[in-house]
């Protein structure tokens, strides 16, 4: 793996695990849902809308993208 590639791979683990955490206790908190159900629908909602990092082999060399819902597109992020 190259230094880009692992880059992206920390940036959507991070992304992930902070939107994961906040819903696991939002949904604790504000809705009836009890046991699997909580990390279960908070794993859902956090691969739905956690953005997507991708490092890309282009001709002027590695660069690192991001795709997300609430961005139009695909962004050069470096």
């Amino acid at each position: 793996m190259t230094k880009l590639q692992v880059r992206a791979f920390l940036y959507q683990l991070g992304c992930f695990a902070i939107l994961f955490i906040g819903f696991r206790f939002l949904i604790d908190k504000y809705t009836a849902l009890q046991g699997l159900w909580i990390p279960l629908t908070a794993f859902v909602i956090g691969t739905i809308l956690s953005p997507m990092f991708q490092a890309v082999k282009t001709k002027d060399g590695e660069k690192l993208f991001i795709k997300w819902i609430f961005l139009r597109g695909v962004k050069e992020i470096k």
